[in-house]
């Protein structure tokens, strides 16, 4: 199973988390760990306050658009630091799903090819790679651009004068320029920017590693109940229905488990993302240099495919779970005991309510959501714009 979590793993290394509990950990490894997490957090929180403070002195000295483009850092920030904080607080809870996802795993070659496991760890691979990688590129345009515009347009075409600039703008009580804290400020910046990229990217991964298996699950499920051959005796045929039931349950508890941990940080990543969205679409709209429009497209492109990966996981999970209906309406009950018939009735209609990622209570997560998201999105960009027309 270490082969669908691998690259989530990766990155919860990196800012010194680890999810869940595992059998063997030595004493300094979880020390070592745990200096990391918290250096990663300090350094993130400085940075971040720094960033509310310059917001704060932007709005009052009458510079719209800068305010709004460090917001959007605020936004990515806060993003990536309650998935790194709530993961940590629901250690327990999500040892427990880990636990119950090991016992349900198929072993042995013969039960994985039932399962065809081999394809949906390709999917889970594929698709984790992409994201990761369309992720760390981001953040790293963002951290070494100011670096990469010294190098060319001062040093290499000497076209104008860059200077020392850092990656994002934020209050300093303090003039970094020219002395030796600008490299210190410079590796902070770089630090927090990729803890903050890495707490989003582990998380959504997890979350893709663990939804893919009850995927997985749920469609072997459908499968065994559709072309199960019955026997026409009560008792046998009584005793695959009640541990396809019981499959079923866990399956369903595994479901809301993956919602009890998700569900905030799913909540605050659609709320925040929404206006990230806009205020990059804002940027993009008031006319920026052509090396800056090259953030801001990659920036946008990020936050839209990071809701997408969501979205979509969401929406196979609600149609994995609803196939359970369809898959014992096809199955070849016609002859069936009358008891086995009433009984199948109550699978078709439990399946019938299908499980759902859900942010909270408040949103069910399908591939509706994205749309819902990005009018909501493009109403806050039309209103910023005729705000910033007056």
């Amino acid at each position: 199973m270490d082969n669908f979590l691998k690259y989530a793993n990766f990155f919860y290394k990196a800012v010194g988390i680890e999810p869940y509990a595992r059998r063997t950990q030595s004493s300094g490894d979880a020390l070592r760990k745990s200096i990391v997490y918290w250096a990663n957090v300090i350094n993130l929180s400085v940075i971040v306050f720094g960033e509310v403070v310059y917001v704060g002195i932007a709005f009052a000295s009458n510079r719209p658009v800068e305010a709004i483009m460090v917001m959007s850092y605020i936004g990515f920030v806060a993003v990536g630091m309650s998935k790194m904080i709530i993961v940590w607080l629901k250690k327990p809870d999500l040892s427990k799903i880990m636990d119950e996802l090991h016992e349900l795993y198929p072993r042995g070659e013969v039960k994985q090819r039932e399962y065809k496991l081999e394809r949906y760890l390709r999917s889970c691979s594929r698709i984790s790679l992409t994201f990761s990688t369309l992720y760390s590129v981001l953040i790293w345009t963002y951290n070494l651009f100011s670096i990469m515009q010294f190098l060319i347009y001062e040093l290499w075409l000497q076209s104008r004068v860059v200077g020392q600039t850092l990656p994002y703008l934020m209050y300093t009580p303090w003039n970094w320029e020219g002395n030796w804290t600008y490299y210190v400020m410079l590796f902070c910046q770089n630090f927090a920017g990729y803890t903050s990229a890495a707490g989003q990217i582990s998380t959504d991964l997890l979350l893709v590693a663990v939804a893919t298996q009850v995927v997985m699950h749920f469609d072997y499920l459908a499968r065994s109940i559709e072309g199960h051959e019955l026997a026409g005796n009560w008792e046998t045929d009584s005793r695959f229905l009640s541990d396809s039931v019981q499959y079923h349950e866990r399956l369903f508890s595994l479901a809301s488990g993956l919602n009890d941990i998700f569900g905030v940080p799913l909540l605050l990543n659609f709320m925040i993302s929404s206006f990230v969205i806009c205020f990059v679409g804002f940027q993009m709209t008031v006319g920026v240099p052509p090396d800056l429009m090259v953030k801001l497209v990659l920036f946008l492109v990020s936050s839209l495919c990071q809701i997408l990966l969501i979205c979509y996981y969401g929406q196979l999970i609600a149609d994995s779970s609803s196939g359970i209906s369809w898959a014992a309406y096809k199955q070849n009950w016609n002859y069936a005991d009358v008891r086995y018939r009433r009984a199948l009735a109550f699978i078709i209609a439990r399946a019938q309510k299908p499980a759902y990622l859900r942010a909270t209570i408040f949103m069910r997560i399908t591939m509706g959501t994205m749309t819902d998201l990005l009018q909501i999105s493009y109403k806050f960009f039309a209103l910023l714009r005729t705000m910033y027309a007056k």
